[in-house]
């Protein structure tokens, strides 16, 4: 015999496994851009983050992220950098444009080479 409750558990699932691209989003036909910096002085985070944040008046990105390590500690998670940056572009060719945009230029300049001692870029597309 089925209770009620049995009931309202099943049709949630069916609903969940039948709608699941309202429960989350598989991004596709994308370009991603993720940066690490390591500062050479940490005193200078906020003007790193302050040139991050210069990024945001490009056109070509479609989305992006400046954070700081999440407070999560296992032993596959790098915590060592003082700040990313994560942007997602339509395709390649919108993240090369992206690349030569002096606004982009003027913060490699200006803020990423004098400030950094170390940066790490990882761009991805659909596998």
């Amino acid at each position: 015999m089925v209770f009620e409750d049995d009931k309202i558990k099943v049709i949630l699932f069916n609903f969940a496994i039948s709608h699941r691209n309202l429960l989350f989003m598989l991004l596709k036909n994308i370009f991603t851009h993720h940066v690490h910096f390591w500062l050479k002085n940490k005193a200078d985070h906020q003007k790193l983050i302050e040139g991050l944040n210069s990024l945001t008046a490009i056109s070509h990105i479609k989305q992006i992220h400046i954070g700081v390590p999440a407070d999560t500690h296992r032993s596959v998670v790098d915590r060592s950098y003082d700040a990313s940056l994560l942007i997602i572009f339509d395709n390649q060719a919108t993240h090369d444009a992206y690349q030569v945009d002096p606004i982009h230029d003027f913060f490699v300049e200006s803020y990423a080479g004098p400030l950094c001692e170390k940066i790490v870029v990882q761009d991805s597309v659909d596998g």
